[in-house]
């Protein structure tokens, strides 16, 4: 079969996830890699003509009856985004432009805004690279919003699934996407963007060629819709002047009615004790705040059995500071969480024993969480690279922030009966317009549970969501994370019919019925999504 050029055949007939947690079986011969058609230099043809092989694939889909999803760097840890079709490989779509002031609103240069606030950029940059251009490489001097605790992720992976970060006034990654072209038909490709922020000129649809829409529910729907929208194309981030972070790490913090207050009510002053400045004051903005927990050592009032502490200050960019060092091989995550458990993994080896776990993550937390650390650098410099490195199990539950302590609490009950092969760690976020955006509480507190990959682990999720549901606490899951106890019926529990209806019939707007036939998965069938 001839292929337009910039398709190649991609001849896999299954793909594992990066965290080697599942892996799904694909249908011979349809999975395929895009890459630019044209020599790098030619930005708007290369552009023009990837939209066009798009829509090929999904042509060649629809006429093999065959599904397709594309293939970001593999992050997730569920199986939201993939399909047992075919699978689109779109990593070599990095193409990414600075728009000009022609391409932009009136509605939106009348605010104040420029062409200098905003990157578009192709499916396939990684937050990675994406930082590094923005910061480093064309002089930009610009950064993204958020990043989450690491940044191997695509742009398009992470708004897919709602990736988050700590940002407690600038939410998730998502919520700096303010326009999105999605190519949703064989012939058909649409311009997303909200009617109560509109930010491109006709100029630039023109230049697009794409039917427009500018509709709050249809780009609300989108902005997180895991791959089932069609293929997310090009995408335009709000990004805003470098600036640096500094971060600060305490440990043995006690668990009292002072860090209740912290992280129930977002009054980080209750904490003057034990965080180095003010939440705000001149030139320093509290932009990161994070509670780690071990559920194995852990009493209330009790500081040896505390908590640890990570706080990171938003500073005015300057030129004069100490980069930070790049992530020791001990700790690949740096040292979030996730890091802890990849070094368990290595320790314990092949030979994993559940009752090894709990005794090791003690035992490394002090090493994996410094007290006193400190470090400053820009949002990627912070957020650094990730290599996936053994089998880890990662879920992620929102809340309301108003429940965080109530919910660290029945936490470690739970672990007294059945031990948790891993550790706890709270993050704070803005909450999200996404209509499916897992961050949907006002002040939404996102409680990671990452430990080793076993069935006592699932177990344990699972004894957790369970329990939330006994006591009447609502939640969320991570679309992107372990999340297999996922129905319609819980769905709809955790986001309300009106919201759940509202994004399938902006879904049915956007693709006829043989395209929504491309996108579907086995997710969606379990999950009433289609």
């Amino acid at each position: 079969m001839a292929l337009p050029e910039g398709i190649l055949a991609l001849p896999i007939t299954d793909w594992e996830n990066g965290h080697q947690n599942f892996t799904v079986t694909l249908t011979k011969d349809a999975s395929f890699n895009l890459r630019l058609p044209f020599d790098f230099s030619q930005q708007e043809k290369n552009y023009q003509a990837t939209t066009k092989n798009f829509q090929w694939l999904i042509q060649h889909a629809i006429d093999n009856n065959v599904r397709l999803r594309a293939l970001g760097n593999g992050w997730s840890f569920s199986d939201v985004a993939v399909c047992n079709g075919g699978l689109v490989d779109t990593r070599e779509l990095r193409t990414f432009f600075s728009m000009g002031n022609s391409f932009l609103s009136p509605q939106y240069l009348a605010n104040g805004k420029t062409a200098q606030d905003l990157v578009f950029t192709q499916c396939g940059m990684s937050i990675l690279q994406m930082n590094k251009e923005l910061e480093e490489e064309n002089g930009w001097l610009r950064c993204l919003r958020a990043s989450g605790a690491s940044n191997g992720q695509t742009i398009a992976g992470a708004t897919a699934t709602g990736t988050h970060g700590a940002g407690y006034k600038v939410g998730a990654v998502h919520d700096a996407i303010v326009g999105l072209h999605l190519v949703t038909g064989a012939n058909r490709h649409v311009w997303l963007e909200r009617a109560s922020y509109p930010v491109a000129s006709q100029a630039f649809t023109d230049w697009l060629g794409a039917e427009v829409f500018r509709d709050d529910d249809l780009f609300n729907s989108a902005v997180v819709s895991f791959g089932s929208f069609g293929f997310v194309h090009g995408i335009l981030l709000e990004t805003e002047p470098i600036f640096l972070l500094e971060k600060h790490t305490s440990s043995n913090i006690p668990y009292n009615d002072k860090l209740k207050q912290a992280i129930n009510e977002w009054k980080f002053e209750a904490l003057h004790d034990f965080l180095p400045f003010p939440p705000e004051s001149p030139g320093r903005s509290l932009y990161h705040f994070e509670v780690i927990v071990n559920p194995h050592r852990f009493a209330i009032d009790d500081a040896d059995k505390g908590v640890f502490l990570r706080a990171m200050y938003k500073t005015p960019y300057r030129t004069d500071y100490d980069k930070p060092a790049l992530p020791a091989g001990k700790f690949q995550y740096g040292d979030e969480l996730l890091g802890l458990v990849q070094t368990i993994l290595d320790n314990i080896g092949k030979k994993l024993t559940q009752k090894l776990v709990p005794p090791l993550v003690t035992k490394l937390f002090p090493l994996a969480f410094a007290a006193n650390e400190q470090a400053t650098g820009t949002i990627g410099e912070i957020f650094t690279n990730t290599k996936f490195r053994g089998k880890a199990a990662s879920a992620a539950i929102a809340i309301d922030t108003a429940n965080a302590s109530r919910a660290i609490e029945e936490i470690v009950e739970l672990n007294k009966k059945t031990p948790f092969a891993g550790a706890l760690a709270l993050r704070f976020v803005k909450g999200t317009q996404a209509t499916l955006g897992f961050t949907k509480f006002e002040k939404t507190c996102v409680l990671e549970m990452d430990g080793v990959e076993s069935v006592t682990s699932r177990k344990f999720f699972s004894s957790v969501w369970d329990r939330f549901e006994a006591i009447g606490l609502p939640y969320t899951l991570h679309w992107g994370k372990i999340n297999f106890n996922l129905t319609e019926p819980r769905i709809r529990q955790m986001y309300g019919d009106a919201a759940v209806n509202k994004w399938l019939t902006a879904r049915h707007k956007l693709l006829d019925n043989e395209t929504q036939k491309v996108f579907n998965n086995a997710f969606m069938e379990r999950t009433g999504l289609m």
